[in-house]
């Protein structure tokens, strides 16, 4: 889900941030069209017919699996759409495989809406975490006819995200922490800033460590550059800590509302059609503010 699915960027803290001079840019990949399909060896993607401006293209349901297995894996079957959930099957069996299992990265409709749905058309069960499905914890290894998935926790979007590493692929699928254009919004009260700042310390550790190459994310394109995506977050998020700062300063805390007058500020030039997102970002920050 994103509060501002603008591509470009503005200039950063670079100290806080870590970066080199100059406005924080977005690596080429966020200006490809997108439409699903094959992307790695083990990923699929095949995108839900829910765009917007929080959801980009649609959702990204992945479909995943170990060549040559009849079993697949998928991440996320999206919105409860007859015909989006037939098309993953179809995706499945033309692969001459079955559904094995589905994951989810986290509980929000565009992501699992359709997976009490998909699991009775596949008999395949659903983990995830959350209210009755707190069986995913951090570095677990799930391993489905020889594909395997490691369990990364990135809260912060929610406090129920989570990633999964595809070691096969040097891959991570990210759901709504990383997107594949624009940015993500930090869902306040669930979501919380500082929670997301170490979650994307996290990612860029993996991609320094080259165990991440490319991120597939749960909307907008594939991101084969994964460490520069990763760094346009850090530096993006510092950018906007100061910007909140400026418009405090400049009168928004002395308001009736400060969401509102930051909001008319910072995100003057964003569509008001995510201006509900961007004021959950907004109340995060400044969450994040107070307690520093």
């Amino acid at each position: 889900m994103s509060d501002d699915p603008r591509v470009g960027g503005s200039p950063t803290d670079e100290s806080a941030a870590g970066g080199t001079g100059g406005p924080a840019q977005p690596p080429p990949s966020v200006y490809a069209p997108w439409a699903g399909g094959p992307v790695t060896e083990r990923a699929h993607c095949v995108l839900a017919p829910n765009p917007g401006p929080m959801t980009l293209d649609g959702t990204n349901t992945w479909v995943l699996r170990e060549p040559g297995s009849t079993a697949a894996v998928v991440i996320d079957p999206g919105p409860a759409d007859e015909a989006h959930l037939a098309r993953i099957l179809d995706v499945v069996a033309t692969a001459g495989a079955r559904v094995a299992l589905t994951v989810l990265t986290h509980a929000h409709l565009d992501h699992s809406e359709g997976a009490p749905r998909f699991a009775e058309l596949t008999g395949a069960p659903v983990r995830a975490v959350g209210q009755g499905h707190d069986d995913l914890g951090d570095g677990d290894v799930l391993t489905t006819g020889g594909l395997e998935l490691r369990v990364v926790s990135t809260p912060g979007h929610t406090a129920d995200s989570v990633s999964f590493a595809l070691p096969g692929d040097h891959s991570l699928l990210t759901g709504d922490t990383v997107l594949g254009r624009g940015t993500t919004v930090v869902a306040h009260p669930d979501g919380e800033l500082a929670a997301y700042l170490d979650s994307l310390e996290r990612i860029r550790r993996l991609t320094g460590d080259g165990d991440v190459v490319t991120i597939l994310p749960g909307h907008g394109p594939a991101v084969p550059d994964a460490a520069a995506m990763v760094e346009f977050y850090r530096r993006h998020r510092w950018e906007r800590l100061q910007e909140v700062r400026s418009a405090l300063a400049d009168g928004a805390s002395a308001e009736a509302d400060p969401v509102e007058g930051v909001l008319r500020r910072v995100y003057a030039d964003v569509a008001p059609t995510v201006w509900p997102a961007a004021r959950m970002s907004i109340r995060a920050q400044l969450d994040y503010l107070g307690a520093r």
